[in-house]
């Protein structure tokens, strides 16, 4: 049998100058595939230039080309952060998540040098390694969205690609296959074009037939088993923290929005995150107001309110029945850390107490379930970042919810791209959950979504308004409901655990001969 043919050699390392400029440059790309531009083609373009730095470096060297990668694609994606609460915060969130970035573009360099070592044939370097490096991608990913303090979600791969062709694919494979399938058609195709030994027609044979898995998939099957008749409403109030106002402003607002609805027969009626000034549980108007515009629409009114619960605070949606008042709750189950909270308040108010007493309560995490029912109608409950959370909406879906509501206060935002991005992911999530989405914000963007990603209706941005929509109701599971987290979890453990395996091989003999010399006589 002959020997495989080594193919693992790259043409050229590219120059470290060189590589942080392409790191800078890919950055600034990957975020032009994001709305509010939306040029969903230059993710693909953006990651490639990225991994194109990193092959041939030391480990050093490549966290710094990983650092600066990270730095500019989180510093052009989040600057709205900055609105919000300033430059200081937007910084150390840009350096925090550019570290992670580094970090996972440091084990992706380890692979680019220790697999091929390993699979040195032709189907090792075009298929094996890129899938290592994919997997590693997102892996850091999942990590990033889930620590610390619960993580922070934007600005995944697979988000940029909300009306791409691929979009169908995330019924199938979830945020983080898809992600997977986009960075291992790239990683193959520069392993093709930059590797000795791999330019053969046949070689295209792996990213051709990926990319034709991806975008060929065809929609998943949605079983509709009716429609809902939903008045959302959009009341363009003085929702923002700094924004003035007087006591009742906020829900006056909301009030004169919903006037349109009155006079219709709804199923529910679903107002923001934000739209009120008071709680309907402790303050009597506020109730009465509650329970005029359930009575008066004949259906329930999903409201919002800040809720206190034997000493803690909420972030809470209130399901508000015609006559009876609350009848379920959902709370917020991961607030938004220095925006929502502060965790470990003591240690960072010691390191800048002006930012962190912006901060004035803090929410505790939700432990109520994100479901509803609504005239017998399960329904799912989110609210604003929930909208990133896959555990939150997973739940709702695989515990029966047959359309998803999602309320916001985007006020603090001004008319930054982060609306846009919000309602993006919004309609990736219809699609990979087979539900139909009422997505309302104080400010906008509020729109109802199709399972299939459309926008049904929508509001004008920055003004008072409501909507009314047949909303489709379905009960069918896509694989993405039902088998994402495991998706993401093998994802995690193909990359790391290549990473790891590959050491421990690698370095073996090195190993064995310390411990041999530490057990000599």
């Amino acid at each position: 049998m002959r020997p495989p043919v080594e193919v693992s050699t790259p043409l050229a390392v590219m120059p470290l100058p060189a590589a942080f400029a392409a790191a800078a440059a890919g950055g600034a790309i990957l975020d032009g595939a994001f709305p509010d531009k939306n040029w969903w083609p230059l993710a693909f373009l953006g990651i490639g230039v990225i991994l194109a730095a990193l092959p041939g470096r030391r480990a050093g060297a490549a966290f710094a080309v990983g650092l600066v990668a990270g730095v500019s694609f989180y510093g052009f994606h989040i600057q709205w952060v900055a609105l919000f609460l300033g430059p200081v915060p937007i910084a150390a969130l840009v350096l925090l998540q550019a570290l992670l970035f580094a970090a996972g573009c440091t084990a992706i360099t380890l692979a680019y040098r220790w697999l091929p070592r390993l699979w040195p044939g032709p189907w090792g370097a075009c298929l094996g390694v890129p899938a290592v490096a994919a997997a590693v991608w997102c892996a850091r990913e999942a990590v990033s969205s889930t620590w610390p303090y619960g993580g922070f979600s934007w600005g995944r791969a697979a988000m940029s690609q909300s009306i791409s062709p691929l979009r169908e694919a995330f019924a199938w494979l979830g945020m983080s296959g898809v992600g997977f399938v986009m960075v291992l058609v790239v990683a193959m195709i520069l392993q093709i074009v930059s590797t000795r030994g791999l330019r053969h027609p046949s070689r295209w044979i792996a990213p051709v037939a990926a990319a034709t898995v991806l975008v060929g998939l065809p929609a998943w099957p949605i079983a509709q088993t009716g429609t809902m008749r939903v008045g959302a409403v959009q009341g363009n109030g003085p929702a923002g923290y700094f924004d003035d106002s007087n006591p009742g402003d906020l829900t006056q607002a909301q009030v004169d929005a919903t006037t349109p609805l009155l006079d219709e027969r709804l199923d529910a009626v679903l107002w923001p995150e934000g739209a009120t000034d008071r709680s309907p549980l402790t303050d009597a108007d506020t109730a009465a107001t509650f329970d005029a515009i359930a009575r008066a629409t004949a259906a329930p009114l999903i409201g919002w309110a800040i809720t206190e619960r034997d000493g803690r605070t909420y972030n809470t949606e209130i399901q508000w029945e015609p006559g009876r008042g609350p009848v379920d709750f959902y709370d917020k189950k991961h607030p938004v850390p220095f925006g929502e909270y502060v965790p470990d308040r003591a240690f960072w108010r010691s390191l800048a107490p002006d930012l962190v007493d912006m901060v004035a309560r803090d929410y505790t995490p939700g432990t109520t379930d994100p479901i509803f029912d609504i005239s017998g109608v399960p329904v799912g409950i989110s609210i604003c970042f929930d909208i990133v959370d896959d555990d939150v909406l997973r739940q709702s879906v695989t515990e029966g919810a047959q359309v998803l509501f999602s309320s916001s206060n985007n006020a603090d935002f001004g008319r930054s791209d982060q609306s846009a991005q919000q309602l993006a992911i919004a309609q990736i999530r219809a699609i990979e959950l087979g539900r139909s989405i009422v997505n309302i914000s104080t400010v906008g963007r509020s729109a109802v979504i199709a399972p299939d990603g459309s926008i049904s209706k929508e509001l004008p941005w920055h003004a008072s308004g409501a909507l009314i929509a047949d909303v489709p109701l379905a009960n069918s599971v896509t694989p993405a409901a039902r088998w994402g987290g495991e998706i993401e979890t093998a994802l995690a453990v193909l990359g790391f655990g290549s990473l790891i395996g590959a050491f421990l091989v690698l370095h073996r003999p090195r190993l064995t001969s310390r411990s041999c010399h530490r057990n000599v006589p």
